[in-house]
């Protein structure tokens, strides 16, 4: 599909793709914020972006017509036909896996006689992680770039007749572009760990109020009291013995949380094939069997948490597999920030902190677009509140 509406400059075209593997691999790095390591063989700061986890959830299907995730890809070129930006998109049969959720937005212009369904979707499927959604590069004309990929995604709209565009979990940098477009600007919150500096988990828990301090020590202790152990793993040390016992995990725990798990088992042999090197699997063993497991994803500067499971439940296990763990790896290995997923107000209490996150939406129809713009404006009023309480309460000691 060639867009009909044009970027501003004439020697920019755009068109849309419904494969990622149309796409070579090393320029679509290239593009995704290339993190540091040599220009031979870029790799995207965030992992979510590379080509090879995007390509791995296309080629298991678990992202598809039948999933109800068709590929979308917006490719700008120039008149020489070289690729200048992408933005992955996906057109949506409905609004799951993507953790901005807008269902009550569908039902309302549903029952007011629209149809919500299909809709555009730039995100990182089932990855409710901040991240590039124009992927532009280091190039000097980034900003012409992001204009042009944003009018291509009008274009899109108006061409095929869907009812919107959304934008989940953005960077300043497109968030500025899209409502210099006049997108409508959502925010929501996540807790992220931020590591400053410490040189151990005992170096972080100085930092906290005596009385936090010592439960999460109780609380690290109690998980692992039953004959538990922790595994880290990550490189050749992820066979497919542990993705089969992980993939136990995220069922068992997806089917009851979910009602049907996103992810299939040849996705994780995939990823594991393609980026072993910024995978962190941390497992848990007892009695000589894995019995627990939350997956991570390794950035530049970030730890993101993804999926957790188990087989057992131990009390403060989750706690430890997933949060200080994952602590622990971001200070050893000098990582900026842990990035634990969606929700969680739980994690305040084991050092991690509220942060702002942003989404942009482009509605065609004014009526549903004029509602919804009332909607948010009083929505980001109350995340802001909501944001301030829970600053006051995380476990630090008051006035560091």
């Amino acid at each position: 599909m060639t867009m009909d509406r044009q970027p501003d400059r004439a020697t920019l075209s755009l068109r849309v793709v419904d494969a990622i593997q149309s796409i070579p691999a090393e320029r679509w790095d290239a593009l995704a914020e290339t993190a540091p390591g040599g220009e031979e063989q870029p790799k995207p700061a965030n992992p979510f972006l590379s080509h090879a986890f995007l390509s791995a959830l296309e080629d298991s299907t678990c992202v598809g017509e039948r999933a109800g995730w068709i590929p979308q890809h917006l490719v700008l070129e120039d008149s020489e036909g070289a690729i200048r930006a992408i933005a992955p998109a996906y057109l949506k049969s409905h609004s799951q896996g993507e953790y901005v959720f807008d269902y009550g937005w569908a039902d309302a212009f549903q029952r007011a006689g629209g149809r919500y369904y299909p809709k555009l979707q730039l995100s990182v499927p089932f990855t409710p992680a901040t991240g590039p959604r124009l992927l532009v590069g280091p190039d000097e004309e980034a900003g012409l770039y992001r204009h042009a990929l944003v009018q291509g995604l009008e274009a899109y709209c108006d061409q095929t007749g869907v009812s919107s565009a959304h934008a989940t979990f953005l960077t300043d940098a497109d968030l500025a572009v899209m409502e210099a477009s006049e997108w409508l600007h959502r925010t929501d919150q996540q807790f992220h760990f931020f590591n400053r500096g410490y040189e151990s988990y005992g170096d972080f828990l100085e930092q906290l109020a005596s009385r936090k301090r010592k439960n999460l020590r109780k609380e690290r202790a109690s998980a692992i009291e039953n004959g538990i152990e922790i595994e880290w793993l990550t490189g050749s040390d992820l066979t497919e013995r542990a993705w089969d016992a992980f993939y136990e995990f995220y069922m068992d725990t997806g089917s009851r949380k979910w009602g049907r798990p996103y992810l299939n088992r040849r996705f994780f042999s995939l990823i594991s094939e393609r980026m072993a090197d910024r995978i962190l699997l941390v497992m848990a063993r007892r009695q000589g069997r894995y019995i627990a497991g939350a997956l991570n994803f390794i950035g530049a500067d970030t730890l993101y948490g993804r999926n957790w499971g188990c087989i057992e439940d131990h009390p403060f296990l989750h706690f430890e597999v997933c949060y200080h763990q994952a602590i622990d790896f971001a200070i050893e290995h000098k990582l900026a920030v842990v990035e634990a997923g969606a929700q969680g107000q739980h994690k305040i209490a084991r050092g991690y902190e509220p942060v702002t996150t942003h989404s942009s939406h482009h509605i065609r129809h004014p009526g549903l677009r004029a509602a919804v713009a009332d909607y948010l404006e009083a929505e980001r009023m109350e995340v802001d509140e909501i944001g301030a309480i829970l600053g006051g309460h995380t476990p630090f000691r008051k006035g560091d």
